[in-house]
């Protein structure tokens, strides 16, 4: 027990040491200035590739790589993941959720460092098909985030296909591998064809991909036991998410980035914070799967009708009640905030009132002296616990409706 507690802090005390030295140091600024060049020209360089791709324009290829972005897109899988909750497959679905946070987390997080623009429209042409890509056109360009997640997503899924049958035919293995890079290909021309990223950043993502996902094999087996029969898990999480807020580092101007991140961030607590309290019970390898005689295919189709409505009343009421605590709380602690986007009466302000120059701080706030804001924004916060309060409900409230109405 000591020696948990031990590698735990250990872990945590790493992370904010690196922090404070990286915010004296001026990392971020320092890599950017050696990357950021490199990288530009190169995306400068591939302008005319983009083109000579997008010559072969047809209004059929422009549905087929939109349609296929959106299945690879962070909300698929943030829809997906609930389902596969649900199907029996808790194993997957949880590693496939943290494999997800944390692709999503050193994505964006390289995207800031190097703050890499996307190719030039025009002369490219951007096709944004919808609101979410329209967002993710705002955000810089290295790497790939599509390609990176295709790559460790879909790695892993064919690992644990393989694991789970136990099956040792070459022919299998290797059909399952060129399925695999078929799909990875096919996202990477589609986000040239589409005009969001340039070559530069589609070899990034790959490159990084395959590092993390590497990376991954080789814990996964380890992150999963701590999860299900660890001590302090939800704590250590918990210290864990909030230090990664400040751990991100700062674009060279603001993207969206740092917003998908948080809401990842927060899933990923509320999915181990969920497990860890309810494991025996509801996520078990011997859980009823779907297409069994346990766990019928009407039997999962009313799982979907009760678990779906249920998820999003929590999502609902999670941001409500983070919108009334949160301002309650950083006015008792004495730390200065405002909001962009959910709290009408903080936009712009510090507290509800104009922000001219650093304030008198309260205690709290001191202690993140190796931050530069002079406030924070509330709205981190708030998308923070309503994306947890989300996925709790997945693996913990929605399972115990499951049991009651027998489903």
């Amino acid at each position: 027990m000591e020696s948990i507690a031990v590698w735990q802090g250990a872990t945590l005390c790493g992370i904010v040491l690196w922090i404070i030295v990286a915010s004296y140091l001026d990392v971020t600024r320092k890599l950017r200035s050696f990357l950021q060049p490199w990288v530009a020209q190169h995306v400068t360089t591939d302008t005319p590739l983009i083109l000579q791709i997008q010559n072969y324009q047809h209004r059929f290829l422009d549905a087929f790589f939109a349609g296929l972005s959106c299945v690879v897109s962070v909300p698929f899988y943030t829809a997906f993941l609930p389902l596969l909750f649900w199907s029996g497959h808790g194993k997957l679905a949880r590693q496939m959720t943290l494999l997800m946070a944390f692709c999503d987390y050193m994505g964006n997080c390289i995207k800031d460092v190097v703050s890499a623009p996307r190719p030039s429209c025009p002369p490219v042409r951007r096709i944004t098909a919808t609101k979410d890509e329209e967002d993710n056109a705002l955000e810089y360009g290295l790497p790939s985030s599509h390609t990176l997640n295709t790559v460790c997503l879909s790695g892993y899924l064919l690992h644990y296909i393989l694991s789970y049958t136990q099956n040792e035919d070459s022919h299998v293995k290797f059909a399952g591998f060129a399925l695999v890079c078929l799909l990875v290909g096919l996202i990477g021309l589609g986000r040239i064809y589409l005009g969001m990223h340039s070559v530069v950043d589609i070899i990034g993502g790959l490159a990084i991909g395959l590092v993390i996902l590497r990376f991954w094999l080789s814990v996964h087996e380890y992150v999963d036991n701590f999860i299900v029969l660890g001590q302090n898990v939800t704590y250590f999480w918990a210290a864990l998410s909030f230090i990664l807020l400040f751990a991100y580092p700062t674009p060279e101007f603001p993207t969206p980035s740092f917003e998908y991140h948080t809401a990842f961030n927060g899933v990923a607590l509320g999915i181990v914070s969920g497990v860890q309290q309810t494991y025996h019970q509801f996520h078990h390898e011997a859980v009823p799967r779907v297409f069994t005689s346990q766990l019928t295919i009407p039997g999962f189709m009313g799982r979907m009708l009760v678990g779906i409505p249920t998820i999003l009343i929590v999502k609902f009421c999670s941001k409500a009640l983070a919108k009334w605590i949160l301002p309650v709380l950083a006015n008792t602690l004495g730390i200065s905030i405002k909001s962009t986007t959910y709290i009408a009466s903080l936009k712009g302000s510090s507290n509800g009132k104009k922000s001219d120059g650093l304030k008198q701080s309260g205690y709290v706030q001191k202690l993140f002296f190796f931050s530069s804001q002079d406030s924070f924004d509330v709205d981190t916060g708030i998308r923070f616990l309503q994306y947890a309060g989300l996925a709790w409900s997945v693996v913990d409230l929605v399972p115990s409706l499951f049991t009651h109405l027998s489903l």
